[in-house]
């Protein structure tokens, strides 16, 4: 059995992931990770999460939590993540990794930590968006520079980055696909006089309004004719799934940063 601990276990992702953890018959819950001021704090994550007592207690110290773990799960922010990054790292911990928005500066560090310890980085543990980001590298692989790429993305209200880590790996996708370099290509907004669309540009738009979960589409529009590859995410379990089976794929192997691609087995290079 794989003891696994969460970062954020009494939030609303960090709780998903919590019970669906429970749910698996190769994984134990054994750690859980909040922030001081959380009300969650001191009390056994079981009856937090309504499944009666486990004999785990909600602490705020990476070393209390994660004391008796094989494995991290992490949904919360760079900052957070970064540091019980290097706790797994000194530790022998390895982690699954869901948070987004780090600079890449921040990524090169958790590639640092990730020569020590196993680690999973993705921006999206759904099994239908990392079947997306190969679709979509594929396509503008075939589409030349007459076709535009435009990313549109829309989350909840709450979300604090933009563009989503989900809409970032698109456009990489789309930038390889094409052979250039995506910092050179992507255009994130438009407002005013901002005169005609260059050729090859790459956009990515975002829509921040009410509970929507995740919605991405990507757009290939020529002269005549569009093609159009749309995913929407109906519920956050399929990222705690993701993450989940993420997490017993990755135990044991040797010190890397993986992907999702690489758990689900249609990355494009051996490890």
């Amino acid at each position: 059995m794989i003891k696994i601990g969460v970062v954020g276990a009494g939030g609303r992702m960090g709780s998903l992931i919590a019970r669906t953890v429970l749910e698996s018959p190769s994984l134990r819950l054994a750690g859980a990770l909040e922030n001081a001021s959380h009300p969650s704090m001191g009390r056994d994550i079981g009856e937090v999460l309504g499944h009666g007592r486990l004999g785990v207690r909600v602490t705020a110290e990476a070393a209390d939590a994660f004391r008796d773990c094989d494995g991290i799960i992490d949904f919360t922010f760079p900052e957070v993540t970064l540091e019980v990054a290097r706790y797994a790292a000194g530790n022998g911990r390895f982690m699954v990794i869901g948070t987004t928005g780090f600079t890449d500066a921040q990524r090169q560090t958790l590639a640092g930590y990730a020569a020590r310890v196993p680690m999973v980085l993705s921006p999206n543990m759904s099994i239908g968006v990392n079947v997306l980001f190969r679709v979509v590298k594929m396509v503008a692989g075939l589409l030349d520079e007459s076709y535009d790429v435009e990313i549109v993305e829309a989350h909840h209200r709450m979300k604090k980055d933009a563009p989503s880590g989900t809409a970032l790996a698109l456009a990489k996708a789309a930038a390889e696909g094409r052979g250039v370099d995506l910092g050179e290509k992507a255009r994130y907004e438009r407002y005013g006089m901002i005169g005609a669309r260059p050729a090859g540009e790459i956009g990515i738009q975002t829509v921040r309004a009410g509970d929507i979960v995740g919605e991405h589409t990507v757009m290939f529009a020529g002269n005549g004719e569009r093609i159009e590859v749309v995913h929407k995410a109906h519920t956050r379990e399929n990222f705690a799934r993701g993450a989940v089976r993420a997490a017993a794929w990755v135990a044991g192997r040797k010190p890397c940063l993986y992907s999702m691609a690489d758990v689900l087995g249609i990355g494009d290079e051996d490890r």
